[in-house]
């Protein structure tokens, strides 16, 4: 089971670099700009959209739920990326550049979950989509409470394992819509 989880998730982070890629070839790097509060806000847009369309049960915005997710997952990847490039004043990065910092993130967060999978099992193959959801936004203010705090924390974890939950919730979303 656990490899079956592993194949399918490398799949969907297969499908969020692609993506990336091609936006960051359209748009280039002008999420550079953002402070991570405002990636922080961007992903919170996101992840509300996807549980007010659960909870009305209808939408009025073609864009699928599924792209928020992959929506999710690639800002969560790229507020990791601005925290390895914090010293950095370069604006515009090629792709090229990008990709080994990306890949990078999202092995290192490949990596959080196949611990975790270790002790929790395979749990979250029962969970629903929308505590899924409920999760990622819960997730999200955590972030926004210790960005506010000035990223000082007690006892608990940083943003950087809150974004690197948020993207494997997200995957595992995906995982289940596919199914």
């Amino acid at each position: 089971m656990i490899e079956r989880t592993a194949q399918e998730y490398q799949l969907v982070i297969q499908n969020c670099k692609s993506l990336f890629e091609k936006k960051t070839r359209d748009y280039g790097t002008a999420w550079r700009i953002l402070r991570l509060p405002s990636i922080t806000d961007q992903i919170f847009i996101k992840a509300q959209r996807i549980r007010s369309i659960q909870e009305k049960g209808v939408q009025k915005v073609d864009d699928p739920i599924r792209d928020e997710f992959v929506g999710i997952i690639n800002y969560c990847l790229i507020a990791l990326v601005q925290i390895r490039l914090a010293e950095s004043t370069d604006m515009d990065l090629p792709f090229e550049t990008l990709e080994p910092l990306y890949d990078q993130a999202a092995k290192e967060t490949f990596d959080l979950l196949q611990q975790k999978n270790h002790d929790y099992g395979e749990a979250w193959r029962e969970m629903r989509v929308t505590s899924i959801t409920d999760i990622i936004l819960m997730k999200l203010l955590r972030v926004k409470q210790i960005e506010d705090n000035q990223g000082k924390t007690l006892v608990s974890e940083g943003v950087k394992a809150n974004y690197q939950d948020m993207i494997n919730y997200s995957v595992f979303a995906l995982i289940k819509l596919q199914d």
